[in-house]
């Protein structure tokens, strides 16, 4: 195995690895507040592309990487999506007055 192939599989197993918590966290504490839709959603999708591109380059190490890291953002988005779905409505005392 060629060097810069190494230093590209331990690169992708720690910035893969480093969602691992997070979505362990999800599943134990079902909290989902400080995830941000928006941003997950962005970057599950630039992580799909990057996916594309290493397939396009045939780039072990970035297909490798990106697949895992697709996998485990998708579930940190999917999650999110789910359990604020599921989370019912607070109704607040200002919902319960009268219109005045």
């Amino acid at each position: 195995m060629e060097q810069t192939t190494l230093i590209g599989l331990i690169a992708a197993f720690c910035t893969t690895a480093a969602f691992i918590p997070q979505v362990i966290q999800i599943i134990r504490t079902g909290n989902v507040d400080g995830i941000s839709l928006h941003m997950y959603s962005i970057f599950t999708f630039g992580v799909s592309m990057w996916l594309v591109y290493g397939l396009i380059v045939q780039d072990l190490p970035m297909i490798l990487a990106n697949l895992i890291t697709l996998i485990l953002a998708a579930s940190v988005l999917g999650l999110t999506i789910y359990k604020r779905l599921k989370k019912p409505t607070q109704v607040t005392t200002m919902d319960l007055a009268p219109n005045a």
